[in-house]
């Protein structure tokens, strides 16, 4: 009786220690396809997580004022098929980027291309995201 109750107790304290995973959500409940928009700034830190990677990007505003930025990315997985690297994005590196803004207006938004500093150019969205132009979502045109 004493061993079930410690296996019990045992299997409760891992089942309480789990994190909860976010919610995955669809690209149309967050971001909005009819503001695309195109940021210049500089890297600060490149986050390769499940499941989506996130960019921090600095961006300087025409007003001088420097605005932190998160731009979602594809799973980390769908980035390396595109060419991606861990070391694709390192701080301090100067970038343009197209992307999606949310529609709550935070400075967020989910990238759709990114133009490195030597001028190459990879898709940051995860296939079939619904984005506009996105070849990979349903019902998409070529």
């Amino acid at each position: 009786m004493k061993t079930a109750v410690s296996l019990g107790v045992f299997i409760l304290g891992l089942l309480l220690a789990v994190e909860r995973p976010e919610a995955h959500h669809a690209f149309a409940a967050e971001f909005d396809p009819n503001k695309k928009v195109t940021l210049q700034g500089t890297v600060v830190r490149m986050e390769w997580v499940n499941p989506h990677a996130w960019l921090t990007v600095n961006v300087t505003t025409e007003a001088g004022k420097v605005e932190e930025w998160g731009l979602e990315f594809g799973p980390p997985n769908a980035l390396f098929r595109r060419g991606w690297r861990k070391n694709s994005l390192l701080p301090g590196m100067k970038i343009t980027a197209t992307a999606y803004l949310a529609k709550d207006g935070r400075k967020i938004a989910n990238a759709d291309k990114v133009t490195l500093p030597d001028g190459s150019t990879f898709g940051a969205g995860a296939a079939g995201t619904g984005a506009p132009n996105d070849p990979d979502a349903p019902g998409a045109k070529e």
